[in-house]
Order: C-alpha cells, then structure tokens, then sequence
C-alpha cells in the first residue's frame, strides 16, 4: 500500500511521493514523433523501443505460472524466467523463438500489451536481454581500463586489476543493465497495435512466430 504525503500550493493539492517525472507518459512518443518528424528514423527508433517491451511482457506473461496465495487462498501469477524462450525485436514486430502454441502466444502478447499500458511497466524488463549482456561488457571494458592505469604495470597487479574488473562489472551489470532497459532500450507500447501473428523464419534460417505489430495513431 502506498502512503501519501500531500502539499497545498495555492489550494491546489501536490502529492510529494507520488509524483514521478519519469513515469512512462502515454502521448510522449507520438508527441515527439508529431514534433520531429523530419528527423529520418525517428519512428522506426520509437517503435523498435516499444516493441522491444512488448516482447519482453509477452517472454512474461507466456513463463508465469499460477500460485495460490497461502493466507487468502487467491490465485495470482508467480514470473519465472523460462529459459527456452527467447525474442527478437524489430521496428515491424518481434520473432518469439521456443515452443509455443499459437493460441497461447496471441493470448499472451495481447494481455502483455493489456497490462504494460495500464501499469505494470515491469514487465518491459527482462535479466535475458542483450541489453544486459552490453553493458556488462561496456563496464568491463571501462574498469579495465581503468585498473591498468590506476594500478602499476606489473603482470600480477594487472591481472589482479582485470580480476576486480570483471567481478565488479558483473555486480553492477543487471542493475545498470535494467536502468538502460527502462530509460533508453525500451518503451512502454503506448501507441502500438498487433496486427497478427504469423509462423516463420527469420534471417538466419530459424524457425519462429512473428508478432507484426502497426503504430496506433491517437
């Protein structure tokens, strides 16, 4: 439960805790993309980012399994990560790569698209994404550098440093990993609509569903 603190500016009340400036705004990509739309790729950048959490909410939604709440006896979702589905993302949909039946998959990513607009923003982050894999290897990187300039140029302090480098990095990688998920890989699919859903391949040759998906204009 939330608590609320509440503030009168000019008799006009202003919730203190629960103002968020970066809580996901529903008209802010077609609002950007009404204000620059001479900017080249501007909407294929916006719809590749809310995509990209449609997939991650539909790999959600598909992975959860049903519990039983043990002082109320109500049934609620339990996320597990299910580790034999995967996705890609595209400006036009995304690939859902696993086994999967068709009818689940149309299910799952309607009410992923359902429950992402209407709060449940979590869902748009996923451990498995490439987005974690790159910021662990961009911090890896940075502390390594930074270790071989910081530390002396011996063998042992430099293999000592790397060491600290790759642990560090691998303790910071999924908390920076979700905080680059949230605020640049994704975006909530204000403005997205699926059109269907299709059996495949991909370009690469693999088998897979297609989530093709349109821009809902407002």
């Amino acid at each position: 439960m939330n608590n609320f603190a509440e503030a009168k500016i000019d008799g006009f009340p202003l919730d203190l805790f629960n103002f968020d400036l970066t809580a996901p705004q529903p008209t802010l990509d077609a609002e950007l993309l009404k204000q620059l739309s001479f900017i080249p790729g501007l909407k294929e950048i916006l719809m590749l980012r809310q995509v990209h959490a449609l997939e991650h909410a539909t790999v959600w939604v598909l992975s959860e399994s049903k519990s039983t709440h043990p002082s109320t006896f109500t049934s609620i979702n339990v996320q597990v990560d299910n580790k034999f589905l995967g996705g890609l993302s595209t400006e036009q949909g995304f690939y859902l790569y696993g086994e999967v039946n068709i009818s689940d998959l149309r299910r799952a990513a309607t009410l992923a698209l359902h429950r992402l607009i209407n709060g449940e923003w979590h869902l748009a982050i996923h451990p498995r994404c490439g987005t974690n894999a790159s910021v662990a290897m961009l911090l890896t990187a940075g502390f390594a550098v930074g270790m071989h300039i910081l530390l002396p140029p011996g063998i042992i302090e430099q293999l000592v440093g790397l060491g600290l480098a790759a642990t560090t990095a691998a303790e910071l990688a999924p908390d920076v990993g979700a905080l680059a998920q949230r605020y640049i890989t994704t975006a909530i699919p204000f403005n997205l609509k699926i059109e269907n859903i299709t059996r495949t391949t991909d370009v690469w040759g693999q088998e897979a569903y297609f989530v093709k998906v349109c821009w809902r204009e407002e």
